[in-house]
């Protein structure tokens, strides 16, 4: 309900503009989306079902990665069907209360992204720094509380910025998110009040969870090329970078994207809304599609399994 010009009472439903720019050939961009969308599920199912069935996987570097299969499958699913609704069906419109879930799935998962692959990368620094110790440190029992622990920081981190728009900000000038989901800072940026305390707490959240991962994973990945240069075969030092190259790629291809997403909203204004928008999409579409990709190709163990399944089948 307005009660000046151009400014309105908190809106109870919220309509998506999906790509600024480029609302005329939106239905041509879904098309690649979805068959990113249709890979990652099959990419990341396909790799659930081959760790879970088979015992000689069920160690802690394929349980990360079936959590990161498991998380991806999730955060896609929660943006491309209300994307491909936006660009295909002009179904723009969202419940606010159902566009902050959204936006909390969606940071949430996103944390537990960032989490499992620092659970990952300590994996292959203990693996490769520690072999021997290896299986002392990494129980069962530690990998299930590393799994908890991932997975609430970031659910308990997103809450209150859930809770700051809630309740903070009444007065909106508009109800129209230039975006294809209910991001953070896009919801935020619609507020007609002081949004520093909005702004400052998402910049703490993402720093304590990707800040202080990426660090994390940057500081395991130096101890371990000082680990591998220092191996005296160089047999085992192809094997130690043919180990870590999957996760390297992965690591890189994320964190890039997030971090060009998350600076582009505070502080991109001279970047075009399309490009930005388009990066923003592609920041939660690449990593599910990625992943299996990489990790099928690279790890050993996977792709065996993988030619067996369907080697299996044909012979069926």
């Amino acid at each position: 309900m307005p009660i000046t010009n151009g400014t309105m009472f908190m809106p109870s439903v919220l309509t998506f503009i999906g790509i600024p720019g480029l609302e005329s050939i939106q239905c041509w961009i879904g098309i690649p989306f979805c068959a990113m969308y249709v890979i990652a599920l099959v990419g990341n199912s396909l790799l659930l079902i081959i760790i879970i069935s088979e015992p000689s996987l069920h160690e802690p570097m394929y349980i990360f990665l079936a959590m990161l299969g498991a998380t991806d499958i999730a955060l896609s699913t929660i943006i491309v069907p209300k994307m491909l609704g936006i660009f295909w069906f002009h179904l723009p419109e969202i419940f606010f209360d159902v566009c902050l879930f959204q936006m909390w799935l969606i940071h949430t998962f996103q944390g537990i992204e960032s989490g499992v692959l620092l659970a990952m990368a300590l994996d292959r620094y203990v693996a490769i720094c520690y072999p021997l110790r290896h299986a002392t440190i990494f129980t069962r029992q530690l990998v299930t509380h590393i799994g908890v622990a991932v997975t609430l920081r970031p659910a308990i981190l997103v809450i209150p910025c859930l809770l700051l728009i809630k309740c903070r900000l009444k007065l909106y000038r508009t109800k129209l998110i230039s975006h294809t989901y209910c991001e953070h800072m896009a919801v935020v940026k619609l507020a007609a009040e002081d949004i520093y305390i909005n702004k400052f707490y998402g910049l703490l959240g993402a720093f304590i969870v990707g800040g202080l991962d990426f660090m994390l994973i940057a500081l395991s990945y130096v101890q371990i090329f000082i680990t591998v240069f220092h191996l005296p075969q160089k047999e085992a030092r192809l094997k130690a970078f043919n180990t870590c190259i999957p996760h390297i790629c992965v690591f890189f291809q994320f964190y890039l994207l997030a971090f060009f997403s998350f600076f582009t909203h505070r502080s991109g204004s001279y970047i075009p809304a399309y490009i930005h928008i388009t990066l923003s999409n592609l920041y939660l579409l690449v990593p599910p599609f990625f992943n299996p990709l990489v990790y099928g190709v690279k790890t050993k163990h996977i792709r065996e399994k993988v030619v067996k399944m369907f080697h299996y089948k044909d012979q069926v």
